[in-house]
């Protein structure tokens, strides 16, 4: 996945077996298998007109969420200029300027403006609250401390998005309570994915969709999905087709 680094410490990858571009510092956050999958995890919807990603960084998820939905409108939000134009520039060099935009704002000064605007918000909201983790490496704070917190960034999306449109996220599994507190009050048709490392592990991750405004019923917990075949193995079939480029399969 890693390229070479260019004069400017700026490194052009190839994501999804070669598919899509995307350029990133070699310093800070860099696009992970979380970027993949939830760009993959997109795939399930369609005949959508605009989606927005919160936190979209130099294009990670959202550049293959564009790959994957090729007839959608995307809108990133990145509070980190320098990440913005690089997400931009990921966006010329797939072809997909015209259908891209790029919006170096803070959340909270930008999503007051987009209310009932989205037909899908997705999001990769960072990880650890700043007072209560170490401190992460250069280049990283945006990426894993919280600006908003957890349960803002959630209101945030669902701001955003139309009534009935999905919400998408992926976070730690160890943050499931929290996220389902704040979507039950307002939403419905909540599935839940966890994501492990190999078969018989703990989940690390889950991605979780819902759609704002619906009548709260069940949340579906589904079997979920297994990365490795085996700690330090080779990755799952399923794994591997989704880094490919194939789409990820919720059932």
């Amino acid at each position: 996945m890693s390229g070479a680094c260019g004069p400017d410490g700026v490194s052009e990858d190839a994501l999804l077996g070669g598919k899509v571009a995307v350029f990133q510092a070699q310093q800070g956050f860099r696009a992970s298998t979380d970027s993949i999958l939830l760009g993959a995890s997109l795939a399930q919807f369609s005949g959508l007109g605009a989606a927005l990603e919160l936190g979209c960084g130099s294009g990670g998820a959202l550049l293959p969420g564009a790959f994957h939905l090729p007839q959608v409108q995307f809108s990133g939000v990145e509070i980190d200029a320098a990440a913005a134009d690089l997400a931009r520039r990921g966006a010329a060099a797939n072809g997909w300027a015209e259908r891209i935009e790029i919006l170096a704002e803070p959340i909270e000064t930008v999503v007051p403006r987009m209310e009932n605007r989205f037909d899908l918000v997705f999001s990769n909201p960072p990880f650890f609250e700043a007072r209560r983790t170490t401190p992460p490496g250069r280049g990283k704070s945006e990426a894993y401390l919280e600006s908003l917190p957890l349960d803002g960034w959630l209101q945030a999306m669902l701001f955003a998005a139309k009534p009935k449109a999905p919400v998408v996220l992926i976070h730690r599994a160890a943050e499931l309570a929290r996220i389902l507190q704040r979507l039950d009050k307002q939403s419905g048709q909540i599935c839940v994915l966890p994501i492990r490392p190999f078969p018989g592990a703990e989940a690390s991750r889950v991605l979780v969709t819902a759609r704002k405004g619906l009548k709260r019923d069940r949340v579906r917990l589904l079997a979920g999905l297994d990365l490795y075949e085996a700690k330090g193995g080779a990755l799952t079939e399923r794994a591997a087709a989704v880094m490919e480029g194939g789409a990820l399969d919720w059932a």
